[in-house]
């Protein structure tokens, strides 16, 4: 492995996520023994750290900043992480505050080039895409990403959007809500990105829409690279990894589903208990973790094997791999 790309030779120490102090996330991370620095220690080290930015569509942006960053922390890679949210797009559940200190907009990045770009997913399954208020928006961020990231990772909704966008997929709706912790089973394992996964693994999902199988199937650009015979296709290869679309949520915490169904009863809706995820069903029994190994196995292997090994040390030469 040639180590220029990230490493001076007289740095040899683990490295870790370089995320600003007064981020939220940042305590958190630091109670459960998470590697993370601080933007000014991570400024005096003679190292090219990954730049990723998060385009973060989800209503609770605190705690899906908390959940990737955990995972994404969890390597010896240093990363500078940018956080992004959509410019017209008002929050409800976000202060303002919070996405004034920390976050940017597409404006403020377009003209730079990323060795990742990670998109989330959001609850916004059940419209059609142009319905979605910054679909526009995104069009754009997911074009510009073609020529300016070196490989984007798409999470549920984006996923779904990914493919739609990229390679006209069209989403459909389910007869009930996908819901739950689904077995799954690496379909591909010539890839990388599913190094030392389990013959079966487990993942959350949660949506209300699928992706027809046979047409990714079919299409000559798209790979599946894992699948789940209640929850469909999960993993999906284009491009050698420059695009990767995960329409499941490994990045979930123990009590993310929980919190999901919590709500909607609450709301007066007819929910069916997550699959798989309470002993016995029972939901006032302890959630049962049984995806966070494979959660970060697939963040450590996106990050090491299409990101670190791959981009070029000269980031604004992604430009010439489009």
């Amino acid at each position: 492995m040639n180590v220029k790309y990230l490493q001076s030779p007289k740095e040899k120490t683990a490295l870790p996520i370089n995320i600003n102090k007064n981020l939220p996330a940042y305590a958190t991370l630091r109670s459960e023994g998470i590697f993370v620095m601080a933007d000014e220690r991570a400024q005096s080290q003679d190292i090219r750290p990954l730049r990723i930015a998060i385009l973060n569509l989800m209503p609770t942006k605190v705690v899906t900043e908390t959940q990737l960053l955990r995972l994404i922390g969890n390597s010896p890679l240093q990363v500078e992480i940018l956080l992004l949210r959509p410019r017209e797009h008002i929050s409800k559940n976000t202060p303002q505050s919070h996405l004034d200190a920390f976050y940017q907009t597409f404006d403020d990045i377009r003209d730079s080039y990323l060795d990742g770009l990670i998109i989330t997913g959001a609850p916004v399954e059940t419209l059609e895409f142009s319905e979605v208020d910054y679909w526009a928006e995104l069009s754009e961020i997911m074009e510009w990403s073609k020529s300016h990231v070196y490989s984007t990772l798409h999470i549920c909704w984006a996923a779904q959007a990914g493919l739609y966008y990229h390679y006209g997929i069209p989403k459909i709706p389910t007869p009930k809500k996908v819901f739950g912790v689904f077995a799954h089973q690496v379909l591909d394992p010539s890839t990388q990105l599913t190094r030392g996964f389990d013959d079966l693994f487990y993942a959350p999902h949660s949506r209300h829409t699928t992706l027809p199988y046979s047409e990714i199937e079919k299409h000559p650009a798209l790979r599946i690279i894992a699948a789940s015979p209640e929850a469909g296709a999960y993993l999906i290869f284009a491009k050698g990894g420059r695009q990767i679309f995960v329409t499941g949520h490994a990045e979930y915490d123990r009590d993310t589903l929980k919190s999901e169904y919590d709500r909607d009863i609450a709301k007066g809706m007819d929910m069916q208990i997550p699959y798989n995820y309470y002993p016995g069903d029972d939901p006032a029994k302890t959630p049962i973790v049984r995806w966070r190994g494979h959660a970060n196995l697939l963040f450590s292997n996106w990050l090491n094997y299409y990101v670190y090994q791959e981009t070029p040390y000269d980031i604004s030469a992604i430009a010439s791999h489009h």
